[in-house]
């Protein structure tokens, strides 16, 4: 995974409370490999695209968000079913944070352990910066992993809880096998000395 320490980039605002994953990717795209090259085309598919194919309206298609890598969503994101293909759709897409007042409990843990920055904000807070990236498209949102801060298109700080294992997992990008494997040696000597005291086994 790649790791996520301070990062900058424009941020899209997400108006939709209990965006569920199945708006996220609908369920008619999860048979689909990680690596199609129209996988990115399937993220919030029905909100950005027309039954002809054709891209609508939709805020996430307009030219000043088009290359956006933070969302900035209402209540309750990825809420519903615990599809991993809804953060794969995100990440075909190059989001690397998501930030949001809740989420779906299913859809947080799969961000984290795909390398996707979840971040938590009060209702109020993430309503304001949505204003502003309405009011600013294009605006960048500034967040520093290490600090655990975001810092709004108009600089103003807020700041973040996260859980301190979950923030050595991203910002040193690893996935639960790299996890596993930080502890390799102590693995090995255990089954060393397991060995010996249970040669019979052998």
């Amino acid at each position: 995974m790649q790791p996520f320490r301070r990062f900058s980039a424009v941020a899209v605002p997400i108006d939709i409370p209990n965006c569920d994953t199945d708006q996220i990717i609908p369920a008619r795209f999860l048979r689909r490999a990680k690596d199609d090259p129209a996988y990115a085309r399937f993220l919030l598919h029905d909100l950005r695209y027309h039954t002809d194919d054709t891209e609508t309206g939709f805020i996430f298609n307009q030219i000043p968000y088009a290359d956006a890598q933070i969302l900035v969503c209402d209540i309750n994101w990825g809420c519903g079913s615990s599809r991993e293909a809804a953060v794969n759709a995100l990440m075909a897409n190059h989001i690397r944070a998501v930030i949001a007042p809740t989420f779906g409990d299913i859809h947080y843990s799969n961000c984290i352990k795909n390398g996707l920055l979840p971040i938590r904000l009060s209702a109020a807070n993430c309503n304001h910066i949505r204003i502003q990236l309405h009011e600013s498209p294009g605006a960048s949102i500034t967040i520093d992993l290490e600090e655990q801060t975001v810092s709004g298109p108009d600089r103003e700080g807020y700041t973040f809880d996260f859980d301190p294992m979950d923030k050595i997992r991203l910002l040193h990008g690893l996935d639960d096998i790299n996890m596993t494997l930080e502890h390799q040696a102590e693995i090995e000597a255990f089954e060393r000395n397991y060995r010996k005291k249970n040669r019979w086994i052998f």
